[in-house]
């Protein structure tokens, strides 16, 4: 799954992607408006992930420019408006329907916490509503020391729908992440390193290289253990004791196995 590194056609929803060997990087390119976000731009991304093979390993997804995503763009915000895919189109679908078309714009969020690969946002700048919640559903976050995140749907009369709240209650907790979906405030990369949100902060000059040194430990591993673990630590997180125990035995005896076997 390659692409020209240099496409940013409005068609392709202002998303282009990058293979490397094991690692595909997939990046928000629409600077100009600070990466704000449309439904092309989910559809995009959930293009990728459902194009995703085997061999792929590691995802790095990024914002072109000087923030990560600044969330919405703003024309969807019209309530008048009819088309686009907007909150005016929401308003006039019947119910199902448009609980039907945000499953479909949660598409493009859920598939970085696929079987098989483990993926790593890189944020610099505003990382704010749907830009944040891009953030929160990768498994990794590295965060230049710019970097703020803000949910503030709340503020404008509406509620995180594209997967934020279960993955922030995931990282940060019940209360805080209760506190920062009423607030709406930022958060900025210090705070997010000392609650869990960030996995590492770096001056904004050193994002690049500290993201490549991670993909680098994490492409270290041998491929079965490292998504066999993967499945496991993500698994823990809703799992009891005991089927957690038990699905610990069962990867083990698995991964014995294989070795023997040679995979």
């Amino acid at each position: 799954m390659t692409s020209d590194p240099t496409s940013s056609l409005p068609e392709s929803g202002w998303v282009r992607t990058q293979r490397d060997g094991a690692v595909l990087t997939v990046t928000l390119d629409r600077p100009d408006q600070l990466n704000a976000q449309l439904p092309a731009t989910w559809s995009a991304l959930a293009d990728v992930g459902a194009s995703l093979d085997d061999d792929v390993r590691v995802v790095v997804l990024r914002g072109e420019g000087r923030s990560f995503s600044a969330g919405l763009d703003r024309s969807m915000f019209d309530t008048s408006a009819t088309g686009g895919g907007g909150l005016g189109e929401l308003v006039g679908l019947p119910v199902e329907e448009a609980q039907e078309r945000i499953r479909g714009y949660q598409d493009g969020f859920r598939w970085l916490r696929s079987p098989g690969i483990v993926s790593v946002a890189a944020v610099q700048g505003h990382a704010i509503g749907a830009g944040a919640q891009l953030a929160l559903a990768c498994d990794l976050r590295v965060m230049a020391d710019d970097a703020q995140l803000r949910l503030p749907e709340v503020t404008l009369g509406l509620v995180p729908d594209l997967t934020g709240t279960s993955t922030l209650v995931e990282l940060v907790g019940y209360s805080r992440a209760l506190e920062m979906c009423l607030t709406g405030r930022a958060v900025g990369a210090t705070e997010a390193q000392a609650i869990g949100l960030a996995t590492l902060v770096v001056g904004r000059g050193e994002l690049d290289g500290a993201v490549a040194d991670l993909v680098q430990a994490l492409l270290a591993p041998p491929v079965g253990a490292s998504r066999a673990t993967t499945a496991l630590v993500r698994s823990a997180v809703r799992n009891d004791f005991p089927t957690q125990d038990a699905a610990e035995r069962v990867a083990q005896v698995q991964r014995l196995h294989d070795l023997v076997s040679g995979r």
